[in-house]
């Protein structure tokens, strides 16, 4: 079975930052394999492209420029936001304003996103809202673990949802 548009699509894969032989900054292998909905959006559009067509057992080798990952790394991104802002009912989180901490945070519209603690100053943090891999080139390589037909109710959820079933 080839992969294909609502395939399930379950990846084996080292990625690197620097070139292909560089070291490895992030594994999946068959115990945390990557699996998802082909073509739903969830994925780098060119992580998907470079697998399309392929069925399982097939090795794959690709690199992905940071245009067409994560995008540049972007000096606006980061910024100083008051310590009072994580404050809850006027206490702060112990350790919670550790530089390298990654902080989920929302804005005023709902929207969430993660920022990660670059300096705490007296009155003020600097948090950097990049992607941890912006301006940064991918280099993937790896196999299909599998490939197989997505049931109605993964494709309706828009998420996969293993052997046992729906788990949220």
């Amino acid at each position: 079975m080839k992969i294909e548009k609502n395939k399930i699509v379950s990846v084996l894969y080292d990625l690197r930052k620097e070139s292909h032989e560089s070291e490895i900054v992030e594994s999946a292998k068959e115990d945390t394999a990557l699996e998802f909905i082909y073509g739903n959006g969830m994925m780098l559009p060119s992580f998907e492209s470079n697998l399309k067509e392929l069925a399982k057992g097939d090795k794959f080798q690709f690199k992905l420029g940071f245009a067409d990952a994560y995008g540049a790394f972007m000096e606006e991104n980061i910024v100083n936001i008051p310590k009072t802002a994580f404050e809850v009912e006027g206490k702060m989180e112990e350790g919670l304003l550790t530089v390298d901490n990654i902080i989920p945070l929302q804005d005023e519209k709902g929207n969430k996103f993660n920022g990660r603690v670059m300096e705490v100053m007296d009155a003020e943090v600097k948090i950097d809202f990049n992607h941890p891999m912006a301006g940064q080139d991918l280099y993937f390589t790896g196999s299909v673990f599998d490939v197989r037909d997505a049931s109605a109710e993964e494709l309706e959820h828009g998420h996969v949802h293993g052997p046992e079933g729906h788990k949220h």
